[in-house]
């Protein structure tokens, strides 16, 4: 191709560069580069889903960094890969073959994996193609999988290096269990909510008298399984019945009344059930005063206790609830707001489980991953979330890292009927105790963070396979390790703080003795325009996909980008978004064909910004300095990772500057102009391709077709592609303040006419007379006749006499006077700036009224009220243009 279409098609553009992209390794850093790296490692997706708009966000962040620093002459490693997701994955093949009326137990665990890892490869790499449809350049000869064989070496030296450091071990402790996906859960894998729901008083008798201690419960059911009622020790009401034995109604146990500093006696009655085995915070207090612990829950959440045997958990609480009102028992129901755990996965209620599990001592691995945040080995982006990572992690459990189900890194753990308990990488072929070859491996799989914790050095080959293993800990380096460990920066949401991003620096400090990453970006989630998250069931959700087959990648990147502003916030997104990125797609399209199309006999020079300088043409003066200091604000926003601010400084040159602007001032003598055109042309490309990779190649293609000597920075006149590109570089000396100042004047009287003009309704097919007075101001009289169409513009120092009928503004110390004679029909148009001023004037009143609201003042946002009053400004300086310009024409 040697021209560009009068139309951008991304389709054809999108699939045509990412191939060229891909098969010439342009995505591979050179082994023999001794450039100073630049690495990051993607957030692994699922293999169980799709692109969804969290991903276009993530990704298209993480990418134009990676483009940027590619461009800045980087040695750039971006490492691709995808996660197993145990359990999501696990319940996707279950739906499956619940499809062919069978359960997993039905085929056995060796089929099932068989199974899973058929529909790992059947549906795995969706997501992954779907990123590069997005654009992202990721190194994929080096993509990973969580399970692969790599990785799988990796968790094993994980697990046994811990556990012989005494940091894993087995105990029986309260989980968070799942009764739908029937498996220990973390505690930040359980979403906590609040819901309505009711307070039941239930009395329960003294033993030997004829009076009763009232509880207040949340969850009635767990009764079953009490063994002690607590109060307070300084609560006056109960001092005289501690150590007191009570009969649990319906059971008919004797419980013991007992006193604990951790009751609260202003919640309900000051005296609380107490239910080791379903409760947390009763777990502890059992373990402070030696109380049995009875589990009365099935793993499904039925009921495990005599009559009720097998009943769902909530059906069970109506049945208990009723007989307790029966034998009276129940004193009274209040309504009552609580919080109810969930699983993160398929939102069942979870349940506080008594439960044999692997834990890991993470207050140990915490010291180190604290340490290196305090100092500043890690940095968070925003700052803000330095404290909620460290507030966290000051105030870490030990972590339940045993899983109850089948898909998974298998914990590598086995038993001998003689007792011994192996921990090994390698599977034993025998008892090292007493030699047999009966062994029993642990049933359970490792939590997925488990092996995603790893994954910032276990994808760069750790461990390395001829490396002796130490109990210590050191390195197990590869090249790869030694080349881009640690990496530079982690992008992600902050909903992972804790499940991902703190893991990973545990494991990084304790294995690599180094921080996984010396920054971590976070970014909000993305939400719907109203602020809602986007779900399937509300039915507002965005499909990434179908805005790249609409509109192009580049649109949603872009459009995703200038909605990515500082401080982490959520994004609010919507279609108009993605409209206006693409219509700002189109119009960089139309401006690159325009300079095109207008080469004549410029092929062969190109603007330079240190021959612009001499030049007396005031309008490339001033877009060269426009341009330089666009490339220092864009190159600073990118290195603070503020990517919403370098897309909105991007879009306010290349739209409001160069193409409203220069362009058209260009037209007046587009061969003097075309060398400035084409070098800032060549550079906006540049500087815009992180962010729309897909167009700027299109268009910087045919532009180094044309132009045989454009400059092609490190890359040398023969580049390949504009990822190689050098990245532009300011030059300082091309700054002038005064140039832009005095451009900046000229605009606003450009402005100030064409504001006059659409106000008085005169059509542009006519050409005005301009008469500007000013005793100091001096303006460029050729550029604002250009694009006001103006057939005449007098220039005075000072006017005796305001023209006759004539519209007129003050504009800084100039006025401005466009004789109106011949150009509108006077009454006409006084009674139709009568109705618009009728118009404004209702406006003004409605915002008057909203602002003189005491309601709207106390409740509506800050920005939301800031808002109100601009528009009130704008409409007041409406009203008194308006009413002045109806004075010179009456």
């Amino acid at each position: 191709m040697t021209e560009l279409p009068k139309i951008y098609d991304p389709k054809i553009a999108e699939g045509k560069w990412y191939t060229y992209w891909e098969e010439n390794s342009f995505f591979t850093p050179d082994p023999n580069s001794t450039a100073e790296p630049f690495t990051i490692v993607i957030p692994p997706p699922n293999i169980t889903g799709n692109l969804h708009m969290g991903h276009a966000l993530d990704n298209t962040l993480q990418d134009i960094l990676i483009r940027w620093k590619r461009m800045q002459g980087f040695k750039t490693l971006w490492i691709p890969g995808t996660d197993h997701a145990g359990i999501a994955t696990q319940n996707v093949v279950e739906k499956e073959l619940k499809k062919e009326g069978k359960r997993k137990e039905d085929i056995g665990r060796e089929e099932f994996i068989k199974l899973v890892w058929q529909w790992k490869e059947k549906y795995g790499g969706n997501i992954t193609r779907q990123l590069r449809r997005l654009g992202a350049s990721c190194d994929w000869t080096r993509e990973r999988f969580t399970m692969d064989e790599g990785l799988s070496m990796a968790v094993r030296r994980h697990f046994v290096q811990l556990y012989n450091e005494g940091l894993i071990y087995r105990g029986k402790r309260l989980i968070n269990w799942c009764p739908r996906c029937k498996t220990a859960l973390s505690d930040i894998e359980v979403e906590h909510h609040e819901e309505k729901s009711h307070l039941w008083y239930i009395k329960y008798p003294i033993d030997g008298q004829k009076d009763f201690v009232v509880v207040a419960t949340t969850r009635p059911e767990t009764m079953l399984g009490d063994t002690a009622v607590a109060v307070n020790p300084t609560d006056e009401r109960y001092k005289h019945l501690i150590g007191k034995m009570l009969i649990l109604p319906l059971v008919g146990r004797k419980i013991p009344i007992i006193a604990d500093d951790f009751v609260d006696p202003t919640f309900g009655t000051g005296a609380v059930k107490v239910t080791p085995a379903h409760d947390p915070n009763d777990f502890e207090m059992a373990e402070r005063h030696g109380l049995e612990k009875i589990n009365i829950l099935h793993e499904d959440g039925t009921i495990a206790f005599e009559k009720y045997e097998g009943i769902d958990r909530f059906k069970a609480r109506e049945l208990i609830v009723k007989e307790l009102e029966d034998q009276g028992f129940l004193e009274k129901i209040e309504d009552y707001t609580t919080s109810i755990g969930k699983c993160y996965r398929c939102k069942t209620i979870e349940e506080p489980y008594l439960s044999d599990q692997w834990f890991v001592k993470t207050a140990v691995l915490a010291k180190d991953a604290i340490s290196a945040v305090e100092t500043g080995k890690i940095k968070f982006v925003p700052d803000r979330w330095t404290k909620v990572y460290l507030n966290w992690m000051n105030n870490i459990k030990d972590w339940c890292i045993s899983r109850q189900i089948w898909w998974g890194h298998r914990i590598p753990v086995w038993y001998c009927a003689c007792g011994e308990v192996i921990v090994r990488e390698e599977t034993p072929t025998k008892c090292p105790e007493c030699g047999g070859t009966n062994l029993r491996q642990d049933p359970d799989v490792l939590d997925t963070w488990f092996s995603s914790g790893l994954w910032p050095f276990s994808t760069l080959g750790w461990p390395a396979r001829n490396a002796t293993h130490s109990v210590a800990g050191g390195p197990d380096e590869t090249n790869d390790l030694i080349t881009f460990y640690p990496t530079s920066v982690l992008i992600t949401g902050y909903d992972i703080i804790f499940f991902w991003v703190a893991r990973m620096i545990m494991a990084g400090m304790h294995f690599m003795k180094k921080e996984p990453f010396k920054v971590v970006n976070i970014h909000g989630l993305i939400r719907d325009i109203t602020g809602k998250k986007m779900s399937k069931s509300i039915g507002n959700v965005i499909d990434p996909i179908d805005i790249i087959d609409h509109t192009g990648a580049d649109a949603l990147r872009f459009a995703l980008t200038s909605l990515a502003l500082g401080g982490g916030q959520d994004l609010k997104l919507s279609e108009n978004k993605v409209t206006e990125a693409r219509n700002f797609a189109n119009k960089i399209w139309n401006v690159s064909r325009f300079v095109l199309m207008n080469l004549g006999d410029s092929q062969n020079t190109i603007g330079r910004s240190a021959n612009v300088g001499a030049s007396a043409n005031l309008v490339d003066s001033w877009i060269i300095s426009r341009y330089n200091q666009t490339i220092k604000d864009v190159t600073n926003l990118l290195e603070s990772y503020s990517y919403g601010e370098a897309a909105r400084r991007l879009y306010d040159f290349i739209w409001g500057e160069f193409c409203d602007w220069y362009v058209e001032l260009a037209k007046i003598d587009i061969n003097k102009s075309m060398p400035v055109l084409l070098h800032v042309l060549d550079g906006i490309l540049k500087l815009l391709h992180p962010i729309m990779p897909f167009i700027t190649e299109e268009i910087w293609q045919i532009l180094k077709s044309q132009i045989p000597n454009l400059p092609a920075g490190k890359a040398g006149p023969k580049s390949q592609t504009i990822m190689l590109a050098q990245w532009p570089i300011e030059d300082e000396k091309m700054i002038d303040s005064k140039v832009e100042e005095e451009m900046q004047k000229t605009f606003d009287l450009i402005r100030g006419i064409r504001n006059i003009r659409s106000l008085m309704d005169i059509p542009y097919s006519k050409e005005i007379e301009v008469i500007l007075v000013s005793e100091k101001e001096n303006p460029n009289t050729d550029y604002i006749k250009h694009l006001v169409k103006a057939s005449d513009i007098k220039l005075l120092k000072k006017i005796d006499q305001k023209p006759k009928h004539s519209a007129s503004m003050i504009i800084g110390q100039m006025h401005i006077y466009i004789p109106l004679e011949g150009l509108i029909d006077f009454d006409k148009e006084a009674e139709r700036l009568k109705m618009e001023l009728s118009k404004v004037q209702t406006e003004i009143s409605k915002l008057e009224a909203k602002l003189s609201n005491a309601d709207f003042a106390k409740n509506a946002p800050e920005e939301v009220v800031l808002e109100v009053k601009i528009l009130l400004a704008e409409f007041n300086s409406k009203n008194n243009f308006i009413i002045e310009q109806i004075s010179n024409i009456i």
